[in-house]
Order: C-alpha cells, then structure tokens, then sequence
C-alpha cells in the first residue's frame, strides 16, 4: 500500500504519519495542499497540526483547499481515508464524516495519554483489536469535542459507526465519541493520535494495529461495515 500524506500549511504531525506507516510495511509521500490528484495512492493520510493557523475555524480554510476534491474521489473510490485531530477536523468539514469538532468543554489545550475502548473492531481499520479492548492514544486538542445532532447520533448508533470512546471523557464530546467512521467503513476520522502511540519506550505501542490493518487493507475490505 501507498499512501499519501496531505501536509497543509500549519500541519505539524505529518512527519509520525509517514513514519507510522512505514513502520507498519507501507510506502507514504508527502503531497502537498495545493495538487489536485492523489492518483497512483492507495490511500490517504491527513495528519493533525493547525492548517492554515485554524483560521475561521479547525479544517475550515483547509475544507476549500485543491486537494480536497482528489480526498473525496479517493473516498469515493472506496480506498482507505484516515484523519486524525486536526485531519478529523478537516473530514468533517469536507462532509466526509458526520458532526463536527468543537471547543472543549473546559476551553482548555489538552496533551497527554489517555485511555480509549474500541467500541467496533469490525472495521479494517480496528479489526486489529478487540472489541472492548482499552488502548492508550495521546491526544492533543483545544477543539476536540465531537458534537452532533440527535438524528446523527442515533444514525451512528444504529449503524455502528462510533469506533472509539474516551474513558474519561477530556472535552466533553458527545456520548464519549473519539472517533467515527462513514457509512461505508473506508473513511475514519478520530481526535487521539495513534501516529504517536508506536512505541512502548513512548508510552504506548497500541495505534500500531491500527496502521499495519491499514496496510492490509485489501485483504481486510471484507470487515468493512
């Protein structure tokens, strides 16, 4: 698998994405916001940072960026789509993903581990784990709280589409919410960082999964839900 890695101006965590697949067996690019083809990639990473200073709003400016239409005909494609933090910021943005991302709770920048539960491992990008597993991800966020509305929420309950929750909830995301995928299961987008949980040394070595799953995407395409 190739994948490339979309670096806006103000990304700042594209670097632990193409390390984080490549540690994982793949092959990554960087590509910058301003081409229009993605073609010749199997699939799409967009880190976390603050594209384009988040003026506006978090992946507002970045949502009319060139590169974006190329992002959703990669979607379309059906290949795998990963945005994380400020990438999930921009799916949400671009109608990639439901909801939105909002101040936190306490109006407060948040860095530091915390403990997540897998609530779907049957997708390909978390068959990996169990389901109910705990796993520990950074996060790093001053808009992290996932916000949506009633009849999204029940969309995504009924159709298993939360992925990963907080166990202590640091923004006050809705029911607990770290991360959603879309209706067909190829595009996910989450506020923690699995790009910087590759090492035991570090802290954790648990988004590693996540990664390699992605890199076996094609024998993996059968789980997506």
């Amino acid at each position: 698998m190739k994948f490339a890695v979309v670096k806006f101006p103000g990304s700042n965590c594209d670097r632990d994405m193409l390390n984080a697949a490549i540690k994982a067996g793949g092959e990554a690019e960087y590509v910058d916001y301003r081409e229009t083809s993605l073609e010749g990639y199997d699939g799409v990473l967009i880190p976390g940072g603050f594209s384009f200073g988040d003026y506006l709003r978090s992946g507002a400016m970045a949502s009319v960026a060139p590169i974006t239409g190329a992002i959703k005909e990669a979607a379309a494609a059906g290949k795998p789509v990963l945005g994380v933090c400020n990438g999930f910021q921009i799916l949400t943005e671009i109608g990639l993903l439901p909801g939105a991302l909002i101040f936190n709770d306490t109006h407060t920048f948040i860095s530091r581990n915390e403990v997540l539960t897998i609530t779907n491992n049957e997708t390909a990008f978390t068959s990996g784990y169990e389901k109910g597993e705990a796993v520990t991800f950074p996060v790093a966020h001053g808009e992290g709280h996932y916000y949506c509305d009633d009849e999204t929420y029940d969309t995504l309950v009924e159709n298993d589409r939360i992925v990963l929750t907080y166990n202590d909830n640091p923004n006050g995301s809705r029911a607990d919410i770290a991360g959603v995928v879309n209706e067909a299961g190829n595009v996910f987008g989450l506020m923690p960082h699995p790009e910087r949980a590759l090492e035991k040394l570090l802290g954790s070595d648990d988004g590693l999964r996540l990664f390699e799953k992605m890199n076996a995407w094609e024998a993996n395409h059968d789980h997506i839900h």
